[in-house]
């Protein structure tokens, strides 16, 4: 089997035993396993949760933390800490780790994305393992991802990942049957209503997110043609069962096509300011046809962005059909919406693009 690039996510729940202490026996047998991925040839990226809760524990407040300022602190303590733990781990078996804060700017910004992808290829090249986190003592409102399963496949996104491997302290994805038994989804190929409402189900004690963010996860992997599986991070073996491709976990396989590198900034690297509505033909000519966004297809604007800015294109039954960058502010899009390309310097006063979003920069959310 050819070498791959794999992002391994763990979730708090994983590294700490009943109590919320961190399990140094459960660290060291995953660092052991990722060793002997790593060894094989594979591209290892690790996304490693518990900052906070070792952090916590080290300052006594294991469990009692409220405030984000108390959290925050917690999380500069406990960075330290737990990079301390991994490095000593991976030492053992010779290979040398670095550590990545990132923010929600370092992969919304289009320039600071490319650096942070050259970064991580650097790395790779280098043939150390890049232990990724959140920076969450600096992060606020604004430029927070919020949890570490969105930040994982963000990261499996930004490198065209070919697996991202979410480990938690379930099975994987149940779904209730009749009767109240639960079944383990072993495959998922699409994101059906019944997957949302059995991701609903409780979160871990310790961990921010839940199944929920984990099929978040899941459906942004499967969109920008990554493989993601949710497996238990408590069983021994688990990643090269994973990894050889053992039916273990819930698999979700992704669209064959995957895009290159811009079009998944488009998708996943930024928010849509904005969304334009589409009458149907517009609709058929992106989807079906690959064409660019023309004014006169627009029905109706709404947000407030400029000329630059990502813009979510739904039809007429709200649908997201594709994301893009607007060629015109929403003012300016407001009132060329619906007239024909050659009209616009009539209705703005000066000549612009002829579309509203090229298909340069325009990337398909549906098949």
């Amino acid at each position: 089997m050819s070498a791959r690039t794999i992002v391994i996510k763990i979730g708090t729940s994983t590294l700490t035993d009943a109590s919320g202490h961190i399990a140094r026996g459960e660290l060291d047998r995953l660092v052991s396993e990722m060793s002997s991925l790593h060894k094989e040839g594979n591209r290892v990226i690790l996304v490693s949760s518990g900052a906070v809760g070792t952090g916590a524990e080290k300052l006594g407040k294991l469990g009692v933390l409220k405030s984000l300022p108390e959290k925050q602190a917690a999380a500069a303590v406990g960075q330290v800490l737990l990079m301390e733990a991994y490095n000593q781990a991976f030492g053992r078996f010779g290979i040398t780790i670095a550590q990545i804060l990132l923010t929600r700017d370092a992969i919304s910004d289009r320039h600071r994305y490319v650096n942070a992808r050259n970064t991580f290829v650097e790395l790779i090249g280098m043939r150390v393992i890049p232990i990724i986190n959140e920076n969450d003592s600096v992060a606020v409102e604004e430029i927070q991802v919020g949890d570490n399963d969105t930040l994982s496949a963000l990261v499996a996104s930004l490198i065209g990942a070919d697996l991202l491997v979410n480990l938690t302290v379930t099975d994987g994805l149940l779904l209730q049957r009749e009767g109240g038994s639960l079944q383990l989804i072993h495959k998922v190929e699409g994101i059906t209503e019944e997957h949302r409402i059995a991701s609903q189900v409780g979160r871990t004690t310790l961990g921010v997110g839940g199944m929920r963010t984990k099929l978040d996860a899941a459906e942004l992997c499967m969109k920008t043609g990554i493989t993601m599986v949710i497996a238990n991070g408590k069983t021994p073996g688990v990643l090269a069962k994973v990894v050889a491709g053992e039916t273990v976990g819930t698999r979700f396989v992704p669209k064959d096509v995957k895009p290159d590198s811009r079009k998944r900034w488009l998708l996943h690297g930024l928010k849509p300011k904005g969304k334009i509505v589409v009458d149907d033909g517009a609709a058929k000519a992106l989807v079906g046809g690959g064409k660019s966004l023309l004014p006169a297809g627009i029905k109706k604007v709404s947000g407030n962005f400029t000329s630059g800015d990502l813009v979510s294109i739904v039809d007429g039954k709200n649908r997201e059909l594709a994301r893009g960058l607007a060629s015109y502010g929403s003012a300016e899009a407001g009132k060329i919406a619906g007239k024909k390309s050659g009209e616009i310097s009539g209705v703005l006063g000066y000549v612009g693009a002829p579309e509203m979003v090229h298909r340069d920069n325009l990337v398909l959310v549906v098949e």
